[in-house]
Parts: structure tokens; C-alpha cells; sequence
């Protein structure tokens, strides 16, 4: 960051630049996975220790999105005077994830796609069932659908919170609208955005091709707690 911007100490600012190279990069996942289209879509990351985030520009090119141009918020969603990329629009779901921030602390990472196939769940206002271990593994039971809401305003945080708030799940259908995800950092919602594209498009063919195989609910507990607390190399390797 320049001398001209604003400071918040040595920790916090080394920590603010930080988030904004790993915001800006990520957002090259979504469209290596092919989770976006144009510019839709969006990667927000919380700062650790303080009450900030950082988000993607509203309608800016991905080829073109820097860290320098990740536009730094307060919790209550407004550009913080004088930061680098300050001068242009955030975007437009800013709210959202600034409303998800405040009220869910332990979420480190907001992200929205436009993926097609959670899309068309999305469009039929309908959860996705829990019926490949995978999804078991990831998401703990089925991706439940949130209600309609209007883009501007925090009305999809609202509904984001409601809907995700003591439920294993890090990915919520919002109803007619598409995916947003949630992680304990901007990485981990972007892996949850990309596994629910993926368990969104299997379940689908599934079911086009027969009737689905529920999993018992004791299994899925199983794999679930197998993945996120054995498997791996870590506690972190799931991310």
C-alpha cells in the first residue's frame, strides 16, 4: 500500500495486504472452474484482526482485477476513504457480505458465483440432496436454498445468515439467484463454490438418469466428521 493511504498499524496493514493478493487471485478460480460469466461473481476476504474485508470492484474485467484495485470496507460495507482502489464502485453484493461479516464472526470468506448448474437448482428453488459422499464430506448434508431476495441492499445477507446459521452446509442456494458460499477464509469459500458447482452438476445428471440413493444420515455424520477432522495432512488440508 502507498505512504498516502490510510494506516492501522504494522500487523493489520501487512495482514490487509495479505487479503487483497489472495482476494485478487482467487478470483482467477472462478473462472478457471467456469463458476462465472463476464464480470458476475464475486471473492471477499475478512482481515484477521480487525473489522475490515476486502472485495472485488463492481464490473471490472477478472483480467484486469489487481490487489491494488480490491476495494477495502468496514463491516458495514462502506470503502474505506483514501485505500487503494477506494475510487471505484464495490460491488454490488457488497452488503451482503458486509452483513454476513458482522453477524457470522467465524466466516473469513464470502463468495458468489453464477455457476450453471447450482443456478438451475437455484431457479427451481430447490435444495440439493445429499446423495454422493462427496458432498457428504464437504457440505455435510444437502445445500438448502435461501429465500428470494433483492440485489443492493442486505437483504441476501439476511437471508445467507438465516439460512446457513447452525447448519454444516457452507453453501447456500439463494432462490432464484445462485450460489453464495461461506469459509474460515476467502480460499476455503472459494473450494466450497467450486465443490458445490461440482456436486450440483452430478446430482443433476443422477437424477436425470434414475431415481437418487439417499444416504443414511449416521453415514453421512461419518464422512462428514472423518473429512473435516482426519483426512488429510492437517486440520487445514480439507482446504
Amino acid at each position: 500500500m502507498s505512504s498516502a493511504e490510510p494506516t492501522f498499524g504494522p500487523d493489520i496493514d501487512a495482514a490487509i495486504r495479505t487479503v487483497r493478493e489472495d482476494v485478487a487471485r482467487l478470483h482467477a478460480e472462478l473462472v478457471r472452474y467456469s463458476l462465472v460469466v463476464w464480470t458476475g461473481g464475486n471473492v471477499s476476504g475478512r482481515v484477521p484482526g480487525a473489522d475490515l474485508f476486502v472485495i472485488k470492484p463492481s464490473g471490472i474485467s477478472y483480467d484486469d482485477l489487481t490487489a491494488e484495485n480490491m476495494i477495502l470496507c468496514d463491516l458495514d460495507g462502506n470503502a474505506i476513504p483514501g485505500a487503494a482502489g477506494s475510487e471505484r464502485a464495490p460491488s454490488s453484493d457488497t452488503a451482503a457480505h458486509a452483513y454476513v461479516y458482522r453477524n457470522m464472526p467465524e466466516v473469513g470468506g464470502v463468495v458468489h458465483t453464477h455457476s450453471t448448474y447450482a443456478v438451475a437448482w437455484a431457479a427451481r428453488g430447490e435444495e440439493i440432496p445429499c446423495v454422493i459422499t462427496a458432498m457428504a464430506d464437504e457440505f455435510g448434508g444437502p445445500i438448502p436454498v435461501g429465500p428470494f431476495a433483492i440485489i443492493g441492499d442486505d437483504s441476501i445477507g439476511r437471508g445467507i445468515v438465516e439460512t446457513l446459521r447452525g447448519h454444516r452446509s457452507r453453501a447456500v442456494l439463494m432462490r432464484n439467484h445462485g450460489p453464495f458460499t461461506i469459509g474460515v477464509d476467502a480460499r476455503d469459500a472459494v473450494k466450497a463454490a467450486v465443490m458445490v458447482e461440482d456436486v450440483a452438476r452430478t446430482v443433476h445428471l443422477a437424477r436425470e438418469a434414475g431415481p437418487l440413493i439417499p444416504i443414511d444420515p449416521e453415514a453421512i455424520d461419518a464422512l462428514y466428521n472423518r473429512y473435516q477432522n482426519v483426512y488429510g495432512q492437517n486440520t487445514d488440508a480439507r482446504r
